[in-house]
């Protein structure tokens, strides 16, 4: 199997030709976000690609009946303990379509916490992009696009939640339909258009990052008081402008 990080137990038959798309995203996942999902799978699955997912409630399953027969499910569990249940008529569906349930755990195997890490670890090694549709700022999703970016996988994300909008302050791809996908496999992503702050506590904290700092040292060189530095940092984010590194600090995107 492709890029399997360890062999995987499999039902059914792993698609071939194409590439390999992980679509993830929040289990409490939006109406909005369910369709687009939904819909994104679909499109990457019209032109040859193979959707992987993760099986649960919400994004994973809507991408996984987006796709139709050209989906893998990546469990958690053991293939005879497929998890979670709710989902167990979905999971036949797709095998009887021509997809696949695929997991490194043998069978027997029940859900454990860390199991869902590991699963999310085996999507990113699969995927040769991993895209995450809806998530909130601290969602298992971010979990699989940051193991994907530590193996130099393409990482791309649909705007309008924190979690994605995140994503895409620090750099993901910009997707929002199967050719913006197609586009940063090509290696030519879409990135969204940033201007600098013209005015205001935004504008004098950007200028304040011309090296990497942490809110003191913003405020400092902007000043302005610590308080209204924090709230312009915490803009600029929002703006994907800036992101929060490790130790406090803060630095231009």
């Amino acid at each position: 199997m492709r890029n399997a990080p360890a062999p995987l137990h499999l039902c059914g038959r792993f698609p071939a030709g194409g590439p390999l798309v992980a679509v993830v995203g929040a289990r409490a996942a939006s109406a909005e976000g369910v369709k687009r999902a939904e819909g994104l799978a679909a499109d990457l699955a019209g032109r040859g690609a193979v959707v992987l997912s993760g099986g649960a409630i919400g994004i994973d399953a809507a991408a996984h009946r987006g796709a139709g027969g050209r989906t893998v499910v990546v469990l958690a569990s053991g293939l005879d303990r497929p998890y979670p249940e709710r989902n167990a008529s979905l999971f036949a569906e797709i095998v009887a379509a021509g997809g696949a349930l695929a997991s490194p755990f043998p069978a027997g195997t029940p859900v454990r916490r860390w199991q869902f890490l590991r699963r999310n670890e085996v999507i990113a090694a699969l995927a040769d992009a991993v895209v995450v549709v809806e998530a909130r700022a601290r969602s298992g999703a971010l979990h699989t696009a940051r193991a994907a970016a530590q193996l130099g996988k393409i990482v791309g994300a649909c705007p309008g939640s924190p979690g994605t909008d995140a994503l895409l302050g620090a750099g993901a791809a910009w997707i929002e339909t199967g050719n913006d996908v197609v586009a940063a496999l090509a290696g030519t992503p879409r990135r969204p258009e940033r201007r600098a702050p013209a005015a205001g506590d935004e504008a004098a904290a950007w200028g304040a990052l011309v090296r990497p700092a942490d809110a003191d040292t913003v405020a400092a060189r902007a000043g302005i008081s610590i308080l209204r530095a924090a709230r312009a940092l915490t803009a600029l984010e929002l703006d994907g402008l800036a992101t929060a590194l490790p130790g406090g600090r803060w630095a231009r995107v």
